[in-house]
């Protein structure tokens, strides 16, 4: 019998509806219905008190953080360079040829401080916690927390510690992160190369980054969800979602279940609500989050431009049931998938997506943008959508009305995308390669 385990999980944060958060939980209760014990080290958690740690500064967007982020990725080369010049004795050996890519001397010193802070906090964690192994999500992957990842990294390296790092988003997918004056710590740390690593990615296009960036290989698993578990049928709370929502009984229900980040393409879903010919409204689930409220005021004007009914509506979709300050029912995103005609999925950039899943989990067809994860990693698994490659074609067109007004071909797509999920991204695939990655953590028989 496999013995049960201590497991320390790792972030900057466990909380709300990001997609870290979302597959921490599932890997969790995997490894709970596997017989070990769960625990977590971040800034911002909202699992069990008694069974985290929480550290404020390890959230991204702590004040300190952030001042730290706006410094070394926001390109402020000339604030810099002034800086610099204040110190006589550097002024005298600056060159007009030396590198532009320069961090303050104070930063350095302030991601040391935190870096050691971190650190002992993590042997308190492992302490307090009796842990056996690591599972680090995300943090030592895009580098939005500098000296949390560098203290893991030596925290790892001082113990031995076996550790899983799951990748889901690497630096060098993002261009916010191109120009920096953080090189040096990028290498040590985004990710690690230590021998108590196992790496893990959630696509093949990551598998062969990470192999022929820092030479080491990870295991491939990508998101899943509980297709053993179907969702459950509605109820009578949710008999006034759409109402709510703003959709009329004689209109379609298109729910885009995004942020509004220039990534997820809102631009094409208002296109295609536009170009339907069909009475529909388009809902927006989610808030800009921590990105500005820029694109949101496009993506408005641009609706407004086309005449659309778009309905921003992350007032009332959140995290569990409720009522807001006026009384509006707050309904989850399990209340309003099924009550979707359609699932619009125009993201140009994803790890893996999500969204995909949860639409194949609750059984509406979906459009979605031949995004390269999509290309690469699910459309060879033989899921039946409806496809468009970067803009809205008279065939994405023609396949979306088809699917809205033939609910019986609309069912029969659903139905086998299920299955072919059920076969692909299951718990029970999660659990058969967690089981493999801690057999070969603690050199246990699989």
């Amino acid at each position: 019998m496999t013995p049960t385990r201590h497991i320390g999980f790792i972030s900057t944060r466990f909380a709300g509806a990001d997609g870290v958060s979302l597959e921490t939980a599932k890997w969790a209760a995997v490894l709970q219905r596997m017989g070990h014990q769960c625990f977590y080290f971040s800034g911002e958690c909202d699992r069990p008190r008694e069974q985290s740690y929480v550290v404020p500064e390890a959230f991204y967007r702590h004040p300190t953080i952030d001042a730290i982020n706006q410094t070394v990725y926001a390109g402020k080369w000339g604030q810099m360079h002034a800086e610099r010049r204040a110190h006589p004795e550097i002024e005298t050996l600056h060159q007009d040829f030396f590198s532009v890519y320069i961090r303050p001397a104070r930063v350095t010193k302030q991601i040391q401080e935190l870096k050691d802070h971190f650190k002992e906090h993590l042997y308190q964690y492992a302490q307090r916690f009796r842990l056996e192994a690591l599972i680090v999500e995300n943090a030592l992957t895009i580098p939005i927390n500098l000296p949390l990842g560098l203290a893991i990294t030596e925290f790892i390296a001082e113990t031995g510690y076996p550790a899983i790092a799951h990748h889901h988003d690497f630096h060098w997918e993002r261009q916010r992160f191109m120009n920096n004056s953080v090189h040096d710590y990028l290498a040590a740390a985004f990710p690690p190369n230590l021998p108590s690593i196992r790496h893990v990615v959630i696509n093949s296009v990551q598998a062969q980054q990470l192999a022929s960036r820092i030479g080491v290989a990870a295991m491939i698993i990508p998101n899943v969800m509980d297709f053993d578990s179907p969702p459950p049928s509605l109820d009578d709370y949710t008999r006034s979602a759409r109402a709510d929502l703003g959709v009329a009984p004689n209109q379609y229900l298109i729910l885009q279940p995004t942020r509004i980040i220039q990534r997820k393409g809102i631009e094409h879903s208002i296109e295609l609500t536009r170009r339907l010919g069909l009475p529909a409204v388009l809902v927006i689930s989610h808030a800009a989050g921590d990105e500005g409220t820029d694109y949101e005021k496009r993506v408005r004007q641009f609706a407004a431009l086309l005449d659309v009914t778009v309905n921003f509506e992350s007032e009332i979709v959140g995290a569990a049931r409720g009522l807001i300050s006026d009384g509006r029912k707050v309904y989850t995103l399990e209340d309003i998938y099924p009550q979707a005609d359609l699932i619009a999925y125009p993201s140009a950039i994803e790890g893996f997506g999500n969204a995909f899943l949860e639409a194949v989990y609750y059984k509406r067809p979906l459009v979605v943008n031949n995004y390269s994860i999509y290309e690469a990693d699910i459309k060879p698994k033989g899921f039946q959508v409806i496809e468009f490659d970067g803009f809205i074609s008279e065939k994405t067109l023609e396949a979306a009305r088809y699917i809205l007004t033939h609910p019986d071909a609309a069912r029969q797509q659903c139905e086998h995308n299920y299955a072919l999920a059920c076969r692909y991204y299951s718990y029970a695939t999660l659990e058969r390669r967690l089981g493999l990655l801690l057999s070969d953590c603690f050199g246990e028989a699989v």
